[in-house]
């Protein structure tokens, strides 16, 4: 049933504009009118709908899905967590929060059982600081619904509860999916023995684009090509998969990979160097125009060069929304000219910065 809401987004600060558009997009096609609230270096964007058909709001994130956001809630106005007490009582927070949570899920919509229970903050220095109540708060609020059998694993939304701050917060829930993070930050630990810390940006990019077919994608035996490939980061991850990799840099790879019998050095241009045969895989983090890699990434797939492909946009200060359409065009009209069917999708990983990372597969 449709209500009023209030549409949480999570983003990596600094790039609240762009997730904002991300909304604005997904609203067009959901035929929902959205007010967009962004506060640069919040971390987050808040929209107001007078009325939201959460159906047709999943349909729409599926079809059209974000770029810049990390995780989108539906939910309800921001819920006040500290009313006056009672002469020497405490602050009580939990109360406001579960009975919003009764408010909201007596929607069907919204209705228990949820996946899991999150309770979330912003992703900035200041919003660290509320991890502590957040951790705080979450067993308190969990037990106060375990009488409603309200957790199911198997059940496909989650309930997510924001905390702009210490005094309200949002409820709303989203549909589950591979890759989903409290906070849209993923738990992934630096191995000791990558040589560059670009080795988090593959490992989590194959979390969000392959999800459960990850195993299956990506196995032992494999060929892959890494194109700007030096120090290793890129190559070192395929390699620890099983895959046999051709690293394409006149740069020098750092660390064990340098000396692992599945990678193959070669010391040529990336933006030059063809394989003699079709490759399994193409991985690029060329720091180079992102219209020119967003070319190049899709030739290799429209020529029959590679697969699949995972690569990098290093996007430009202003217009980084309009730069990634441009580039999505792009790639499209290359595969489309060739015939070949594909499968692509972009997004801001948290551990990319001014950049984007994109993920090319073909399907015919």
């Amino acid at each position: 049933m449709a209500a009023a809401a209030a549409i949480v987004a999570y983003c990596r600060a600094g790039f609240e504009a762009e997730a904002g558009q991300d909304l604005a997009r997904i609203a067009a096609r959901a035929a929902v009118a959205l007010e967009v609230e962004a506060q640069p270096g919040s971390a987050y964007v808040v929209a107001r709908a007078p009325r939201v058909d959460v159906a047709a709001w999943d349909r729409a994130c599926a079809a059209t899905a974000p770029i810049f956001t990390r995780a989108i809630a539906v939910g309800g106005d921001p819920v006040p967590l500290t009313a006056a007490p009672a002469p020497g009582a405490r602050i009580d927070r939990v109360a406001p929060l579960v009975a919003a949570i009764d408010a909201l899920t007596s929607q069907r919509a919204h209705a228990p059982p949820w996946r899991s229970v999150w309770l979330e903050y912003p992703d900035t220095n200041e919003g660290k600081a509320l991890s502590k109540l957040a951790r705080a708060l979450a067993p308190r609020v969990e037990e106060a619904l375990r009488s409603r059998r309200a957790q199911d694993d198997r059940a496909p939304r989650r309930l997510r509860v924001f905390l702009p701050d210490g005094r309200t917060a949002f409820v709303g829930t989203a549909l589950a999916a591979p890759g989903d993070w409290p906070l849209g930050i993923p738990r992934l630990r630096m191995p000791a023995r990558a040589p560059s810390r670009s080795t988090l940006k593959l490992a989590e990019a194959f979390t969000v684009f392959l999800g459960d077919d990850e195993t299956n994608l990506l196995r032992p035996g494999q060929r892959a090509v890494d194109l700007g490939a030096a120090p290793g980061g890129w190559t070192w991850q395929l390699a620890q998969r099983g895959l046999r990799v051709t690293a394409v840099d006149n740069g020098r790879l750092r660390g064990e990979v340098a000396g692992d019998p599945l990678v193959a050095h070669v010391r040529e241009d990336g933006l030059k160097w063809r394989p003699r045969r079709t490759v399994d895989w193409l991985v690029c983090d060329i720091v180079e125009q992102p219209l020119r890699i967003a070319e190049l990434v899709a030739s290799w797939i429209a020529d029959g060069a590679a697969r699949r492909a995972i690569f990098n946009l290093k996007l430009p200060m202003k217009k980084r929304y309009d730069e990634v359409r441009r580039c999505e065009q792009r790639i499209g009209a290359i595969v489309g000219a060739a015939g070949v069917a594909c499968t692509l999708r972009i997004r801001h990983l948290y551990h990319d910065r001014e950049e984007v990372t994109g993920y090319l597969a073909r399907t015919s």
